[in-house]
Order: structure tokens, then C-alpha cells, then sequence
């Protein structure tokens, strides 16, 4: 994969999970946008009646953040195995995700809700839960390119000094 290929699949990815994150600590205020209460939230989200509370949304939030930050540290040669092993965990989730939004789509597997949530769920999560995972993968399969800067000294540059 070329550096700008991995630059870029890793700030759509980055920036994906960072919104959703950022939509989930907006939803630990106690906001329900876009929904116009809580329950309906919960069932265009989720599918069923969940709480949105700060003890549920932040630690997602947090997951989110983090794997959004994993991405983007691993999408330019950086992190190390940390962050290569959190960029696949990000992509194992997705994948997970989006083969679950097939299955419930497709109706091998009970579907949590019809409604909002089952329209939301096809044309929204699953399509881009599946691109996201792809995406990811992708990513993390490719060779690490080396970072720049981080050769030894003498890289046959010197400074100037007048």
C-alpha cells in the first residue's frame, strides 16, 4: 500500500470511529439528538431499549477514541506492535459488526428490532461497518512503512551553519 493510500484509509477510519466516539460523549450529557427522546434513541441505535447513560456511552466512547487514535498512530508508521495489534482488534470489531448487520439483514439471525433501527441498519451501519472493516484490514496487512526521522544520525543531510 502506498504511504498516501495508508495516510488516508487511516484518517477515514480515524475519523469515522472519532465522530461516533465524540456522538457518544455528546449522548453521556444526556442529549438525544437526532431522536427526540431516549427511547427512541435507544431503538434507532440499538434496536431495543437500552439506557444511554454516562456509565453506558463512555467507556464506548473511550473504545472508540482509542481505536480512532490507534488507527492514525499505526496509518503512519508509528505505535509499533501496540498499535498494529489495536488497528487489527478495530478491524476484527467492525467485521464483527458488519457480518452481525448481515446476518440480521438477511434474516439468518433475529434481528434486535424492526422500525427505524432495521432501516438504519441496512443502509447505514452494516455498509459501512463492512467498508470500515475492509478498510482496516487492509491496513493492517500492509507492510510498515518506516516513519521519517526515524533513521540513525548521519542520514547524508547536514545542517547548514552560516
Amino acid at each position: 500500500m502506498k504511504t498516501t493510500t495508508r495516510h488516508r484509509t487511516g484518517q477515514a477510519v480515524a475519523g469515522v470511529l472519532a465522530v461516533d466516539g465524540l456522538l457518544h460523549l455528546y449522548w453521556a450529557t444526556g442529549a438525544t439528538w437526532p431522536a427526540v427522546d431516549a427511547r427512541s434513541l435507544s431503538l434507532a441505535v440499538l434496536g431495543l431499549e437500552a439506557p444511554f447513560t454516562p456509565r453506558v456511552v463512555v467507556p464506548l466512547a473511550a473504545l472508540l477514541l482509542t481505536g480512532a487514535g490507534a488507527v492514525m498512530v499505526y496509518s503512519r508508521g508509528r505505535g509499533g506492535r501496540t498499535a498494529r495489534l489495536v488497528t487489527g482488534a478495530v478491524a476484527a470489531g467492525l467485521a464483527a459488526r458488519g457480518l452481525a448487520g448481515l446476518g440480521w439483514v438477511t434474516g439468518l439471525t433475529a434481528s434486535p428490532a424492526e422500525g427505524p433501527f432495521r432501516l438504519l441498519n441496512l443502509v447505514l451501519y452494516t455498509p459501512v461497518c463492512l467498508g470500515l472493516a475492509w478498510a482496516t484490514a487492509r491496513l493492517c496487512s500492509s507492510p510498515t512503512p518506516t516513519p521519517p526521522n526515524s533513521g540513525a544520525r548521519g542520514t547524508g543531510r547536514r545542517r547548514r551553519t552560516s
